[in-house]
Parts: C-alpha cells; structure tokens; sequence
C-alpha cells in the first residue's frame, strides 16, 4: 500500500498548477509557523512520510516495550556504582543524579530514532534529556494537512496526524502534581530553559505561545536570566514553578558554578524540572550497552528481552580487553577491526551528529586511526549497523524547484511518560539524519485505504 500512496502523491505533483500551489503555501506555511533552524528552512520538501497503520501500530507496541526495560535500568542504576559506570557518567553527573526529582519517571519526555523497513524495525539511539521536535512536528502538521497536494491526496486515503504540545502540557503539569503530592490550586508558571542563541529557539516560541494560550503563564529564559532567593527561582519578576529543560547537562556543567540559581533551586526542592538531572542515566549512548549485554539480562521480562534482541543494535562501551558477540567471547578491538564494514563508532555523550565514524565509509587507515581515537577519547562506543530505510521525496532546490532524490528516512517516535504520542521524521541525503548536520524534518501521518 505505502508504494502504491507515495505513487499517487508524486503523480499528483506532476500537475505544474497544484505543484506551484502547494509549494508556495509550503514556504508561507514554514515562515509564518517559524519552521526555522539555525535561519534555514526545517523541512524542505514537499512530501510528508507516510506510515500504515498496522506499520505504527508495531512500532508503538515494540518503543512502549523497550521504554519499560528503559525504565528498570534507570531503577536499578541510581543506587548501583558498577552500573553507573557502566553507562559513563562522570563524578558530577552520579552527583545531580541521586537528586531525587519529585516524580516517578527517568525522562517524562523523550525520542526513540529508528529504522522502519519492509522487514525491520530498528533503534539507533535514544534522547532521553531534551528531545527537540515536538512543537516543530505540531507545525508541520498543520501546514501540510492544509496543501492543495495533500487535500487531494486525502480523497483516496484515510490520514491521522498527532498533536504533542497538548501531551507535552499535561505532562509537564502531571509532573508538577506528583511534585507537590496533590493537585495545583492554580495554573503554574512554566519556564522554558536553554542557553540564549539556540537553534530551537523558534520551537520555544511555538511552545510559549500555546501554554500561555492555554492559560499557563510561560518565558523562554537562560540560566544566567535566573536567581534563586527566599525559596523561589524567578526570571526577573516572573516566579517559575516548572521548569521544561531544554538545556543538556554537558551544556551547563561548565557554567554552573557561575549560573547556580537553577541547580540550587532543583535541589532545594523550589521547582519541578521536566526533564529533570536525572535523565542523563538513560541519555548516555551506552544505555543501548546495558540493554544488549546477557549480564544485564535480569532486569527484563521475557518480552522485554525478545524487543531488545530484535529492535537493539549490539552496542558496547570501546575498551582494552573481552567483551562478547551474541554469546561469544571477543577480542573488543580484534573486533572492532576486522569488522568496519558493519560497525559504528560514536561518543557516548555528544549529538547532532559530531565524531561519528561510520565503518562502512571509512577505508582501513582511516578506521584505524578512528579506532585510536575512540580509545584516546576513553568515552566511545561501537555499534553494529542496522538495516535504514530509504525513500524518494521531492526536494525542494535552492531556486524554488523540485527535485526527487533518495533520502534516509529516521522516524522519531516520540514518549511521553513512556507511552508514544506523537512522531516525525528526519531526512536526510548522507548518512546521518540529523538537522543539527543539515537535514532537514517532515511530519509523519499515519495512513489507510478509504
């Protein structure tokens, strides 16, 4: 079926009037929306994905599964120093990690990035600390549901979007709730916190507006707008009772001694923080060592076990010494070596797509000296490669035309208190399908015969 809809809908680009309609509510869409990233247009296409219905229905039971042996690694890491070094996390983070948050749940929100193929489906990573996306995926929604294409399209299938900025609310209200142990007996003031001059500031923009819409009062703050004074964190006048992060760990380490206010306000218990320190656990890319390694196969139910082993990638932490391979004892580098063709290198800690190397683009020399640095490093992880997806889309070209060109498809599930309420997906023309490294997102709807 998905062929035979991606047919249709490039056939119905092929007429010039509704091609050139579309297009340019597509660019007024993305401007007045403020699908901006870093001053470029976030999706530069004409197409949305496509995903069947029975197609997302395996990919919300399979993510909801692995979400919930997420979960017991977290419970079983807070108090287990082998385990929290197993996953990395340096001497400060184990500090901001045993900070108890107030709620329950390691990371309220969070993105599965996944393959989904005709015979696979498959997990290369997880944000678990401040997944972007979500009021951007809400935009993109409803600028291409409103296109002439898109409008004709829906004479012959059934389309279903998602709404996350709704989820995203009562999540972060929920968690306040379970924060002060009783109901709000008023709307909170939410603060959106990140480092002035991000990329994602349109998207923070997006969200404010809604919230405020919707009766919460809201700011897009930095941490050296914050003070903490007399039990209250404040941006200025504003007195915040929830902060949504956005701001990385690694991003705040390094002036948190200077900018103290939201640490002290966390640990003081003054503020409920959604995603809270706490999310670095599952945050790190080794979280995926933890979940494919028989020794930690314990912590998870026969099913969970079953998910992991068809949907996780063998990943383990890059070292001197033995590790094993589905049961069999290996020589971690020997390995490493022999095998580039099928294997990633990545750090354990880092996004947007920085210091990857992937094997199968890589010549021997080159794969070496990937392999000393990763070492070097000290915080490097290797994965095995899993099957991508790939699709035609039309491009849109720097001078306004269209162009159809291959593109690796990711699609990002998104949690929201472990259960998937929203998606999109990420484009890309090279191998990493990431927009910090120039791709580019579409939404995702859900499709089925009329």
């Amino acid at each position: 079926m998905l062929s035979e809809a991606v047919a249709l809908y490039h056939d119905l680009l092929a007429d010039d009037e509704l091609a050139r309609t579309s297009l340019a509510l597509l660019d007024e869409g993305l401007e007045r929306s403020k699908l901006i990233f870093g001053g470029r247009r976030l999706s530069p296409y004409l197409r949305p994905h496509f995903v069947s219905e029975p197609d997302f229905a395996r990919v919300r039971d399979v993510c909801e599964t692995v979400w919930g042996a997420i979960e017991k690694v977290k419970d079983a890491a807070v108090d287990d120093a082998t385990l929290l070094s197993e996953l990395g996390l340096s001497e400060t983070e184990r500090e901001l990690v045993k900070i108890d948050p107030g709620y329950r749940a390691v990371s309220p929100t969070a993105r599965l990035d996944s393959f989904l193929t005709e015979n696979a489906y498959s997990f290369v990573e997880l944000n678990g600390e401040s997944p972007a996306g979500i009021a951007y995926a809400d935009a993109a929604f409803e600028i291409f549901a409103e296109l002439p294409v898109m409008k004709e399209f829906a004479k012959t299938y059934k389309l279903r979007r998602f709404e996350g900025r709704p989820l995203m609310l009562k999540l972060l209200v929920d968690c306040y709730q379970e924060f002060l142990g009783r109901r709000p007996d008023r709307a909170p003031q939410i603060a959106i916190v990140d480092l002035k001059g991000m990329p994602t500031l349109k998207e923070f923009e997006l969200f404010r507006e809604y919230f405020e819409a919707e009766g919460y009062p809201s700011i897009i703050a930095a941490p050296e707008d914050l003070e903490f004074s007399n039990g209250r964190l404040r941006a200025g006048d504003f007195e915040i009772d929830i902060v949504y992060k956005r701001l990385l760990v690694n991003e705040y380490l390094p002036i948190m001694a200077d900018q103290p206010a939201l640490l002290d306000a966390y640990r003081a218990r003054a503020i409920c923080m959604v995603n809270s320190f706490r999310s670095k656990l599952i945050h790190k890319k080794a979280l995926f060592s933890v979940l494919t390694d028989g020794r930690y196969a314990k912590l998870f139910s026969d099913d969970e076990r079953a998910k992991i082993s068809a949907h996780v990638p063998w990943t383990r932490r890059v070292g001197v010494g033995k590790s094993d391979y589905f049961g069999e004892e290996i020589d971690l580098l020997e390995f490493i070596s022999a095998r580039r063709d099928r294997l990633v290198l990545k750090p354990n800690d880092d996004y947007g797509g920085h210091g990857i190397y992937i094997g199968w683009n890589t010549d021997e020399i080159a794969w070496d000296e990937a392999m000393h640095n990763a070492l070097g490093n000290g915080d490097y992880l290797v994965q095995e490669r899993v099957p991508t997806a790939r699709e035609v889309f039309p491009a849109l070209t720097n001078q306004g035309t269209i162009e159809f060109a291959e593109q690796l498809v990711d699609l990002d599930p998104l949690l929201f208190n472990g259960k998937v309420g929203s998606a999109f997906t990420r484009l890309s023309s090279n191998e990493l399908a990431n927009v910090s490294s120039g791709g580019g997102m579409v939404p995702t709807f859900i499709i089925s015969k009329r």
